[in-house]
């Protein structure tokens, strides 16, 4: 059985969150201060409610220590977050991931506990710059600095040919996955010939990532 998650803060970040939790097949606890976005969340959640996320007190009497994973997903308010961060430590929660408005906020964030802070306006801002250099760019990700895996759509120049014919060795690049449909194949075959539909998955160095379609 998958692990109950406790997701504190229903803007655009924790309302996903918690809706991609539910169809990955947890069981969610939705919490915000704010009554309308709770009542907009509690059909699709397995429960919501408002309450102050800052109050340990009220944290508690909803059970919120008995959770394995929660998380914040309060940035705007640095010290709401930096306060319901310390409540979740106090009240036993193993594992908090915190979002972070800022490196002094997560910085912040990971002295007083937070097991794993993301920077989701930084991330998504690296994102729309790559998907602007990158041809075909369907999502990117940054894997270590200047190095990374991005998923495109072949550029037509590729289409029609192998793997093998592209020799995406020689230009530093390394093929994870293809999906063709809702197929996925993992380190696909250097014989498999790409069609304009596919999705590839590639890793290598940011500088050679940008000269695909080249």
């Amino acid at each position: 059985m998958k692990p109950s998650v406790l997701v504190v803060g229903l803007g655009r970040f924790g309302t996903a969150a918690a809706l991609e939790l539910m169809s990955l097949g947890h069981e969610v606890l939705a919490l915000d201060r704010d009554e309308s976005v709770v009542n907009d969340i509690a059909p699709n959640v397995t429960h919501a409610a408002q309450l102050d996320a800052t109050d340990e007190g009220a944290l508690r009497s909803v059970g919120a220590g008995d959770f394995e994973y929660a998380i914040v997903a309060i940035s705007s308010v640095t010290d709401a977050s930096i306060f319901a961060t310390m409540a979740l430590k106090n009240l036993g929660v193993q594992q908090v991931l915190a979002k972070a408005a800022s490196k002094l906020h997560g910085s912040i964030l990971e002295r007083i506990g937070a097991d794993r802070v993301v920077y989701a306006e930084a991330e998504m801002g690296a994102r729309a710059a790559h998907s602007l250099s990158i041809a075909g760019v369907v999502d990117y990700l940054d894997v270590a600095p200047r190095f990374g895996m991005v998923k495109i759509r072949p550029p037509q120049a590729w289409v029609g040919k192998s793997l093998k014919a592209l020799d995406l060795a020689a230009a530093q690049l390394s093929p994870v996955a293809l999906r063709r449909g809702n197929d996925v194949t993992i380190n696909p075959s250097l014989d498999t010939v790409l069609a304009a539909s596919d999705e590839l998955i590639l890793l290598g160095r940011d500088q050679h990532l940008e000269r695909i379609g080249r």
